[in-house]
């Protein structure tokens, strides 16, 4: 694709809104969980199925909207991801009008739709980014921008939520509406920006390959490594604060009073640390290469997990927390909490480092490949899975799992200083 001297402001600007429509629908499964649980008065694991249901779509939509977005470029693509995601998000609000089991199942079918929509979008907006800014350093800078606005509109679900169900023992779907015609809105207005918007497609889309080629992103080893690094980075990301949360409101705190409250404002200001740590990753993307950006945060990560797992959950300290509608104040936690909350500002970069770093040299195979990236987004849902069997096989050691996190930032540690190297260098990507 060749931006030449066009300006694109326009075309860069509707892409990093399509980043932050991504964390708004996909964050708002979280909040819902809760709703859910306590209006169907379902076990936990049940109140998660929306998450679940939207990381699975990665996997099943992946691949498939890699090869619509090769075949008929990015415009098309990301007008039909809006429109799938206007018809998720109107089924789950749909679910809010009904009642019982089916309520439930309508709700699921939203979510799975919905991310459907998230996993086209992404293959999107990433590949888009990261070309408009013409590769490298500036594509990863450019990328950091995307995920800050991304954090930021997940971190406004977060609070939006809160003032919506001031009560999660009594909530409902139909409180979560406001929300629901929020996104609804955007999804709309997307489209019609979309489809006015002249998006840079890339030349290879439209031109019809001779014969079937062997040669496929698969075929470069720093990519196949990457999407390995993806699918561990998205399930270090969410596992962090998941079984944080979960040991903050089970004894991790020493108190009962108060411990489900403190422990949903510990974990959401893991979510806002990860919007400073991309507004800041963003600033230094153009100086500060990939690799050196995803080694140093991998480092960093792996030195706070260690310190969280072994030291004395019995000290405490005052930290400052993110409290919804009340801004921010202090929590007495133990020190092992700070530091997995830390963590937040390692992972804010790491999305953009990988995948900048996965596709530079890919040329052609760019589109296809991020289709593949986005089907494996699915750790998110699985490795945090992982982490929680090993809480239950320890009989509650929420500590303990956290090698499990370790051994993911081991292995993004080596994809930055080994595994990126294209060694493929010989096939022709033009």
């Amino acid at each position: 694709m060749s931006t030449g001297k066009k300006n694109y402001t326009l075309a860069i600007i509707v892409m990093i809104l399509l980043f932050g429509m991504i964390s708004f629908v996909t964050n708002l499964a979280s909040p819902m969980g809760d709703v859910l649980k306590n209006q169907f008065d379902v076990a936990n694991w049940m109140g998660t199925l929306g998450v679940f249901a939207n990381f699975i779509a990665y996997a099943v939509m992946g691949i498939p909207a890699g090869n619509l977005l090769q075949k008929r470029g990015y415009k098309f693509t990301a007008l039909a991801a809006v429109s799938v995601g206007f018809i998720g998000v109107g089924v789950q609000t749909i679910a809010g009008l009904l009642n019982g089991n089916l309520a439930f199942g309508v709700y699921l079918l939203g979510a799975f739709i919905a991310g459907f929509s998230m996993c086209m979008l992404n293959i999107v907006v990433n590949p888009m980014l990261n070309k408009l800014a013409g590769g490298g350093n500036r594509g990863n800078q450019l990328l950091q921008v995307g995920g800050s606005f991304n954090s930021l509109m997940g971190t406004a679900v977060i609070f939006l939520s809160g003032v919506f169900v001031p009560s999660i023992v009594d909530a409902k779907i139909e409180q979560v509406f406001p929300l629901m015609f929020i996104a609804l809105a955007i999804f709309a207005a997307a489209f019609v920006v979309i489809l006015f918007t002249e998006i840079p497609e890339t030349k290879s889309e439209v031109v019809k390959e001779e014969k079937k080629s062997e040669i496929g992103p698969m075929s470069f080893r720093h990519f196949m490594l990457g999407a390995i690094a993806i699918f561990i980075y998205v399930g270090v990301e969410v596992g962090i604060p998941n079984v944080l949360q979960k040991w903050l409101q089970n004894g991790g705190l020493n108190v009962e009073a108060g411990a489900e409250g403190i422990a949903s404002t510990v974990a959401a200001t893991y979510w806002l640390l990860m919007f400073f740590g991309r507004l800041l990753g963003a600033a230094l993307g153009a100086k500060v290469s990939a690799k050196s950006m995803l080694s140093a945060v991998s480092i960093l990560g792996l030195v706070l997990v260690l310190g969280a797992m072994f030291l004395d959950p019995a000290n405490t300290l005052n930290m400052p927390v993110f409290k919804g509608t009340e801004g921010f104040g202090l929590a007495n936690v133990p020190v092992n909490a700070a530091l997995l909350v830390l963590c937040g500002l390692c992972t804010s970069v790491m999305w953009g480092g990988i995948f900048n770093l996965a596709v530079e040299g890919l040329g052609k195979y760019t589109e296809k490949a991020s289709g593949i990236f986005m089907a494996l987004v699915c750790g998110g849902g699985i490795l945090p899975l992982v982490q929680n069997f090993v809480v239950d096989a320890t009989n509650g050691d929420y500590l303990f799992s956290y090698w499990v996190i370790v051994a993911g930032l081991a292995y993004l540690l080596f994809y930055a200083l080994v595994g990126s190297k294209n060694v493929n260098k010989d096939i022709v990507t033009e």
